[in-house]
C-alpha cells in the first residue's frame, strides 16, 4: 500500500499534468473530451487543477502537510467526479469523461485505502518532524 505522502505527490502531478493540458494545446484536449464553445473556461478550469496539483507536490511530507494534500486531493477527485456523473447521462458533455471519472474515483479509492489500512497512522508516526523543506527536496 503506497504511503499517503505518495498518492500526495501521484496525484498531485496527474493534476499538474491535466490542469496544464488545456492550457498547453486546448486543441489536443478537444480532440478527446469535444469541442468547448468557452475556450477561456477549459482554461481556468485547468488552470485551478494545475494549482491545486502544485499545492500537493509542495505540501510538506510532514502530518499537517499530509492532511492538507490529502484535503485538496479528494475535494478535486469529487468534484469531478460529480461533474462526470452528472452531466455525461445529461448529454452535457461527452462520454469519454467516464474515463476522467473512473480516474478520480481511483484517487478516492487511494486515498480511502491509505486511510483505512493504517497508512495514514504510520505515515504520521514517520513523519513526526518540524521540518518544513518540501517532499520534492528529498525529505518524502
Amino acid at each position: 500500500m503506497p504511503r499517503p505522502v505518495t498518492i500526495a505527490r501521484a496525484q498531485g502531478l496527474f493534476n499538474l499534468a491535466g490542469g496544464l493540458w488545456p492550457l498547453v494545446s486546448l486543441r489536443t484536449f478537444e480532440r478527446i473530451y469535444g469541442p468547448k464553445t468557452d475556450g477561456w473556461l477549459q482554461k481556468t478550469s485547468g488552470a485551478l487543477l494545475a494549482s491545486a496539483g502544485i499545492t500537493m507536490l509542495l505540501a510538506d511530507a510532514g502530518t499537517e502537510g499530509v492532511r492538507h494534500a490529502r484535503r485538496t486531493g479528494i475535494g478535486t477527485a469529487v468534484t469531478f467526479l460529480a461533474i462526470d456523473l452528472i452531466y455525461v447521462p445529461r448529454r452535457r458533455i461527452p462520454a469519454t469523461y467516464l474515463w476522467d471519472a473512473a480516474k478520480e474515483a481511483a484517487w478516492l479509492v487511494a486515498w480511502w485505502a491509505a486511510r483505512s489500512k493504517g497508512g495514514a497512522g504510520a505515515d504520521r508516526a514517520r513523519h513526526r518532524t518540524t521540518s518544513k523543506a518540501p517532499a520534492w527536496r528529498g525529505t518524502a
